[in-house]
């Protein structure tokens, strides 16, 4: 026999392929993991709170994602350009992308500094 019959193992390859490709289709994207602060946020004049279906609460207004950049505009003309930072507290649940919007209307604003902050061990779960 001079050649090699390749047909069996392109068999196996190919039915390896299909069964890779339904794991893959229904496999769940794999939860993040939770970060704690060994220290509590210092304080900060600026808060957006993002919570679990991604609405979004700068101070105690709920803002939705259009109006954003006029809300940290009229927050910086009201203190007169005072702050630089923004700390974001977001659910582990909230889309990633109404993260980075806010950030992104921060930032037309002039608020380039951000600091994230997440559940202190040891502290209640409602306080950070």
């Amino acid at each position: 026999m001079s050649t090699i019959n390749i047909t069996p193992f392109t068999d196996v390859l190919l039915v390896l392929l299909i069964i890779f490709i339904i794991l893959a289709s229904v496999t769940k994207e794999p939860k993040l993991p939770d970060a704690y602060n060994r220290e509590k946020v210092q304080p900060s004049q600026i808060v957006v709170i993002i919570d679990a279906k991604s609405n979004i609460q700068i101070g105690s207004n709920q803002v939705p994602v259009p109006d954003l950049k006029a809300a940290f505009a009229t927050i910086q003309q009201q203190t007169d350009n005072k702050f630089r930072s923004v700390i974001i507290k977001a659910d582990p649940a909230a889309h990633y992308g109404v993260i980075l919007q806010v950030m992104d209307a921060a930032k037309q604003a002039n608020l380039n500094d951000f600091g994230l902050a997440n559940h202190t061990i040891g502290t209640p779960e409602g306080q950070s």
